[in-house]
């Protein structure tokens, strides 16, 4: 067990037998009573962000998790199968777990997957990777006064905003966090 002297951003807590990974720590040292430490925790499974406040050297318990680089290979239509790059070993991982991911997910790509105890937890891409665009309308200008948005499907199948001038066949970066569109790729 350790205390909550020993919080920092990225660690994972066990609290009530449920992983929460920490987003922001805060010690608060109020000029009457005693000190605390305010966090942002995020729950690991199902991604609820909340605010705890625990006393100063109050016991916290830090869950073991064990993030390694991999490259995903394929899903084979109910999990998503990654391998270690360095011990070739393969790991299956559900779709619940790759979630929202999915749509930014290319064969080939470096990920880093964590788990506890054998267990995968969350699956993290690049800030950004490139797609091809595999449908587009042809945009039409019209009276606006800032650059128009039209939907655009990628080779995942998601659908992203990009500019007009975007047309089918053009490689685009993405943003794997938000989805937004970032710039062509030459």
């Amino acid at each position: 067990m350790a205390t909550t002297n020993d919080i920092k951003n990225g660690k994972t807590l066990r609290l009530d037998g449920v992983l929460w990974n920490v987003l922001e720590f805060q010690h608060v040292k109020p000029g009457k009573g005693g000190a605390f430490v305010r966090t942002k925790l995020k729950n690991v499974l199902t991604g609820k962000i909340v605010d705890r406040t625990f006393n100063a050297g109050a016991k916290v318990e830090f869950a073991d998790v064990d993030r390694r680089d991999m490259e995903y290979l394929y899903n084979d239509g109910t999990n998503f199968v990654f391998m270690d790059s360095s011990t070739y070993e393969q790991l299956e991982v559900g779709s619940a777990v790759v979630g929202d991911n999915a749509n930014f997910l290319l064969e080939n790509t470096k990920v880093t997957v964590a788990t506890n105890e054998g267990n995968p937890l969350y699956v993290e891409l690049p800030a950004a990777v490139e797609m091809e665009i595999t449908q587009t309308d042809p945009g039409v200008q019209g009276d606006r006064s800032t650059g128009g948005t039209k939907p655009a499907t990628v080779e995942t199948g998601a659908t992203i905003q990009v500019p007009l001038f975007i047309t089918t066949g053009e490689r685009v970066k993405v943003d794997t966090r938000t989805g937004d569109y970032l710039g062509r790729v030459n």
